[in-house]
């Protein structure tokens, strides 16, 4: 049996994988044929059963560095291009109608996850992407072969580049099935960061009644509620989730049709309007053609903005993080006014210990986050003149950040923030003992005045009150309203005091 292309040259032959460099990795057919294929640099032996062809395999022999595979949402975007292309060249009359369904059909099996073994490349590589938008062609190509019922490698039937690929460039289809993903995987990182704000925002509801002291330089300062510290912890974070929304809308703007360069050469204007249609319902999002293409071949600035607003998230849940393990710290030797929920023993040698754990995974994936923002940004200043090669890499490190900072947020809200009790005896007991009372006193002692009390408080171990109520500087009426809690930790006027 002979295979034969739409070059002329792809032919089935009986042979051992191990005879070509590669072939062990991606194995062979259960006969142990193998497929001739031939590209612009020659000949190589496919598995006569693999949907890959032979840009695959160079991708593949080529790009052996993470020992990961590309991200499944990137792939799953591609996918919906290379489907949406099909269908508009079909609708104009550019392709056959059957080649068209043909690779829509192909497509949706490859949305249904039947196809996932065939896309392996790895996530960082050269060429802008070109490997994975080769990967999906021959695989759509080889599958819509097989719906019409030919054998895999005759290209004479569905073509990887003439028909899968037609209208479209890596330059065009690559950065439109990443806008696909990201969107598709922010949907997740949202929702993550708003469990954890619910979650922080309960807290700052149960808690609004705990006087603690707050601290500045680490040091004594004044009082605040736990409540306020939730809350504030809270609204960072919904300052967040609307800066990475807001820089999502722009992943909206694709730049398909524009093919090499955005100049659109190679296509009918009609199908750039048209295959947004397809896009659009295809995806579920709502997407715009770039009113300037080239600009959105070029620069890649919605990317670097998003990474940027991730980053930031980043560092507020790091900043959180960090405050609840100083407050839960002890507890006997720290400051032990938060009771985190234990979730599992703190150590091997040492009995009973519980160790923050969760704010510390949490500290973890905010510094991946945040050299991951750095690889973007290296990423999206290194593009020159008509493209930016570097999109593997900067998408690498973009759809990891979306991943794991909503999975992060998640297991903060659940594993951490819902359990957490407040040390409501220890707090009370360090606002009433804590010198740093004493400025609510300055407004009617003076601020002298108020430091000679701090100064003797902090000599004798009394407390500022009583210090006050000796020297008869203010009546007791008079300290019940200035270090009532009420007026500690919110404005309030100075009448009746």
């Amino acid at each position: 049996m002979s295979v034969v292309s739409d070059n002329g040259d792809t032919r089935v032959v009986s042979g051992n994988a191990g005879t070509d460099s590669g072939m062990s990795k991606q194995g062979t057919s259960a006969d142990g044929k193998m497929r001739i294929e031939t590209d612009s640099l020659g000949k190589r032996q496919v598995p006569v059963d693999a949907y890959y062809g032979i840009q695959t395999l160079r991708g593949q022999e080529n790009f052996q560095i993470t020992g990961l595979s590309v991200h499944p949402a990137l792939i799953r975007g591609l996918i919906m291009v290379k489907k949406a292309t099909a269908l508009a060249h079909s609708k104009l009359g550019q392709i056959p109608s059957r080649i068209g369904q043909a690779i829509a059909e192909a497509a949706d099996d490859a949305l249904a996850g039947k196809l996932d073994s065939s896309f392996m490349l790895d996530p960082i590589q050269g060429g802008a992407g070109t490997s994975i938008n080769m990967n999906v062609n021959e695989v759509l190509a080889n599958r819509a072969i097989e719906i019409l019922g030919g054998v895999k490698g005759d290209y004479s039937l569905v073509s990887p580049l003439n028909h899968v690929n037609m209208g479209q460039s890596t330059n065009d289809a690559v950065p439109t099935g990443a806008r696909i993903a990201l969107l598709t995987q922010l949907e997740g990182t949202i929702e993550g960061l708003d469990a954890l704000a619910c979650a922080l925002e309960a807290k700052s509801e149960e808690f609004k009644d705990v006087v603690k002291m707050g601290r500045t330089h680490l040091q004594d300062a004044v009082p605040i509620t736990a409540g306020q510290e939730f809350g504030a912890w809270a609204k960072a974070l919904r300052r967040d989730i609307a800066r990475i929304e807001a820089a999502s809308e722009g992943l909206h703007i694709i730049n398909l049709g524009g093919t090499a360069v955005g100049t659109g050469l190679n296509v009918d204007i009609r199908f750039i309007h048209l295959v947004c249609e397809e896009l659009s319902k295809i995806s579920g999002y709502p997407l715009q053609t770039a009113e300037d293409l080239v600009d959105c071949t070029q620069n890649v600035d919605v990317f670097a903005n998003l990474s940027s607003c991730m980053k930031v998230c980043a560092v507020n849940l790091c900043k959180i993080a960090n405050d609840m393990r100083l407050l839960a710290s002890g507890p006997i030797a720290g400051l032990h006014e938060l009771l985190l929920p234990p979730v599992q023993p703190g150590s091997s040698i040492m009995p009973a210990k519980v160790n923050p754990v969760i704010p510390e995974v949490v500290n973890q994936v905010a510094f991946q986050i945040i050299g991951n923002d750095l690889s973007v940004t290296m990423a999206a200043q290194a593009g020159q003149l008509e493209l930016n090669v570097f999109m593997p890499v900067l998408l690498f490190n973009l759809l990891q950040s979306a991943d794991i900072l909503g999975n992060a947020a998640r297991t903060f809200a659940d594993k951490c923030v819902v359990g957490i009790e407040v040390n409501r005896e220890r707090c009370l007991n360090m606002v009433e003992t804590n010198v740093g009372v004493v400025t609510a006193l300055v407004p009617y002692l003076t601020y002298q005045v108020a430091c000679d009390v701090a100064k003797e408080a902090q000599a004798t171990g009394k407390t500022v009150r009583s210090i006050v109520l000796e020297r008869g500087l203010l009546s007791e009426e008079q300290l019940d309203h200035v270090l009532s809690f009420s007026h500690l930790t919110s404005p309030s006027g100075m009448d009746g005091a």
